[in-house]
């Protein structure tokens, strides 16, 4: 359905949506006021399920978009599914991901058309979106929206606090310039972004595994994109309003917990160990800062073998022990009957284990992959010590769990460690 153009369009807008068919109405409605020619842009529909009139809703505006609708059946949120099929179904070079409700300017589309013009450039962009805050009651936002349009409510509150996108105050700490992250994609927040299909398509998309549940699948493809060298960018001309509606905190909180055990077993390493933790104590905010005390410690352990500790640790048990090691580094003792060692250096752990009896996982030891008490003892370095009085806590219950016997380097103190 839709208008019909002569070539293919320069954008793809994919929007996924579930029975918010009236929030559909006012962005497509949006959406035929751009200042990019109808004619240049498409706009695909994902619809999860709806049960509501969000497919007649669509078919209104065929004489005004290109529009394609992509309807997938209601098994519960499959919104990963969802923006996949919008993908596929896209004929643009570009794509653009927008939630349901969010509002915009006249020339929304053509600012992320704008970013991705430079062939030199593969990016990521980051689109501001003011009133973003789901721990705020935004309910007055919607008001002034409809008092004064999204132009005129930017225009009016845009310097307003209050009015700010959750994130600013990470935005501003990187004087807005998000190569100055470590990890960007960490603010990669699928309300409103846009990249190169050949970019999405060539680290496979959403991935589904997150469906049935809230957040965390939009990080995992920011993750994907950064990985694969494309770069991110802020911009607040993309910008939108986020249309505010009601929340469950508490449920979303352990939605996103739920989802980062998902992003941990699908790219197991510390980062993401890290990233859960915080998100199981509501405080993924400070994921960014925790990372990069991970890798400057990182550094500074590089050099620090453990393997006499390790000895000593191992020396009074009866053959046959089962045994995991927290912070192994990359020097084992000569000897040493088999063990499961971890450690948050990829480099050491890897030499620690090959060719040898032993197991290696690149792990730090806040979520290791090991079952519930799979092993008898639980030796805990003093590679961990320069992390110690952070994750003290999040260590010595994983290690509890793990093991039947925990065993705690000299002079270890259990702190407050927990964030």
């Amino acid at each position: 359905m839709g208008i019909d153009a002569e070539h293919p369009p320069q954008v793809s807008v994919v929007m996924p949506t579930y029975n918010r068919c009236e929030l559909l109405r006012s962005q497509l409605a949006q959406l035929t006021r751009q200042t990019l020619p109808a004619t240049e842009f498409e706009v695909v529909v994902a619809d999860d399920g709806s049960s509501d009139g969000t497919r007649a809703v669509v078919a209104s505006f065929e004489d005004e978009l290109r529009l394609k609708y992509c309807f997938q059946e209601d098994l519960g949120n499959r919104v990963g599914t969802a923006r996949n099929a919008g993908a596929a179904a896209a004929a643009a070079p570009v794509l653009v991901f927008l939630d349901t409700g969010p509002l915009f300017g006249t020339d929304f589309v053509a600012q992320h058309l704008a970013l991705h013009r430079d062939p030199a450039h593969r990016r990521a962009i980051v689109g501001y979106a003011h009133g973003y805050n789901p721990e705020k009651t935004m309910t007055w936002v919607n008001d002034e929206v409809a008092r004064l349009g999204p132009e005129g409510t930017v225009a009016r509150y845009a310097d307003d606090p209050e009015f700010r996108d959750v994130r600013y105050g990470l935005f501003e700490e990187i004087g807005f310039d998000l190569s100055r992250r470590l990890a960007p994609w960490q603010l990669f927040f699928s309300l409103n972004i846009s990249m190169r299909a050949e970019d999405f398509h060539a680290v496979g998309g959403f991935d589904e595994a997150f469906n049935g549940a809230w957040g965390a699948e939009d990080l995992e493809l920011g993750f994907k994109l950064f990985r694969s060298g494309v770069e991110f960018r802020l911009s607040f001309d993309a910008w939108v309003i986020d249309v505010p509606h009601e929340r469950d905190l508490f449920d979303l909180r352990e939605q996103l917990y739920r989802q980062f055990l998902v992003l941990l077993d699908l790219h197991r390493e510390p980062l993401f160990e890290i990233g859960c933790a915080l998100t199981a104590h509501h405080l993924l905010w400070s994921w960014e800062a925790d990372y990069g005390a991970l890798l400057a410690w990182e550094r500074e352990a590089a050099g620090r073998s453990v393997a006499a500790e390790i000895a000593d640790a191992l020396g009074d048990l009866p053959p046959g022990t089962s045994i995991a090691v927290f912070g192994a580094g990359g020097e084992l003792p000569p000897g040493a009957p088999p063990m499961t060692v971890l450690d948050f250096d990829r480099a050491l752990v890897d030499r620690a284990a090959a060719g040898s009896v032993h197991t290696g996982h690149h792990a730090l030891g806040l979520r290791t992959p090991l079952a519930d008490a799979s092993v008898d003892v639980v030796v805990v370095t003093s590679r961990l010590a320069g992390l110690w009085d952070r994750w003290s806590r999040d260590l010595l219950a994983e290690a509890r769990r793990v093991g039947r016997d925990v065993r705690v380097f000299p002079g270890a103190v259990e702190r407050g460690g927990r964030p």
